[in-house]
Order: C-alpha cells, then sequence, then structure tokens
C-alpha cells in the first residue's frame, strides 16, 4: 500500500485544492485498489505543495540548477536497492516529491488544475520507484506507467 504525507507552506494552493491531505488520500486509495502489487508492503513518501521561489531554491541546493521546475523528485534509494528492499522490507520509504503551484498554474487556461496536478505528483512518485527519462526508451516506459496511473485515479 501506498501512503503520502502531504506538506503545505503555500496558502495559494488551497484556492484549488482546498484540503491537499484528503484530495491525496483519496486518489492514493483509487491508485492501490487498481495497483496491488505492494499490498502487503507500507511504501510511503513526502509530498510538498510550492510555488517558485522554495522549488527553485530546491533545485539549486540539490541539482546545482538555478532554475524553477513543475516537479523534484528526490528517491532515497536506486531502483535495484529499492527492488531488495522490497523483497525484505514491510515499510518503505521513497523519498520526497515538491510540486509548483505556479508552473501547473502557467499550463494552458483551458487545462484543468487536477489533472496537470495529478500528472505531476504521479510523474515524482514514479521517479521515487527508480524509474527516469534520460534515454527515449526509458521515457516511453516512463510514460506508459504514468498514463496506467493517471487512469487508475479516475
Amino acid at each position: 500500500m501506498i501512503k503520502i504525507n502531504v506538506i503545505s507552506n503555500n496558502i495559494a494552493w488551497k484556492n484549488y485544492i482546498k484540503n491537499p491531505n484528503d484530495y491525496i488520500d483519496k486518489k492514493i486509495k483509487k491508485l492501490n485498489k487498481k495497483n496491488k502489487i505492494y499490498k502487503n508492503k507500507i511504501i510511503f513518501c513526502t509530498l510538498l505543495l510550492s510555488a517558485d521561489k522554495e522549488i527553485k531554491e530546491l533545485n539549486k541546493k540539490f541539482r546545482n540548477k538555478n532554475k524553477v521546475t513543475d516537479v523534484l523528485s528526490f528517491p532515497f534509494h536506486t531502483k535495484k536497492e529499492l527492488k531488495k528492499k522490497l523483497k525484505i522490507d514491510k515499510e518503505i520509504y521513497l523519498g520526497d516529491i515538491i510540486v509548483n503551484f505556479n508552473k501547473i498554474k502557467c499550463k494552458n487556461s483551458s487545462s484543468d488544475f487536477k489533472l496537470e496536478f495529478n500528472k505531476l505528483w504521479l510523474h515524482g512518485l514514479i521517479h521515487l520507484f527508480g524509474y527516469d527519462h534520460k534515454k527515449n526508451k526509458d521515457y516511453e516506459s516512463m510514460l506508459k506507467i504514468e498514463t496506467r496511473f493517471l487512469s487508475y485515479l479516475n
């Protein structure tokens, strides 16, 4: 079972998602119901709801990139390490995801805020499971997983 602890220091989020913890809990329940791979495990992570300034600082500090981005993921384990842990441990901390409010807000005004938010936090979650998109084939693999997980949330 996947669990996500939501932290929000930015009140702008509440204009779009009244209670981010409840919102994510409902989405995670749907994801867990459809994706039973980890049903006997407790897999958790932290989701920080941020804005431009905070995510830029984190991007600079941890990735040495002095720019704003839409989502950051900080996995605690490599894909190989996580695979081993999943065989042994009952509880596993995956890492941290940070999502930028401003980048969602900047997207095409016709798009749905919650849909864009779901895409970003799922993208971050998949990174925590050890997936990346540096190579084209990895991008396609990751996109398939994102699309499948996104379909579970409806």
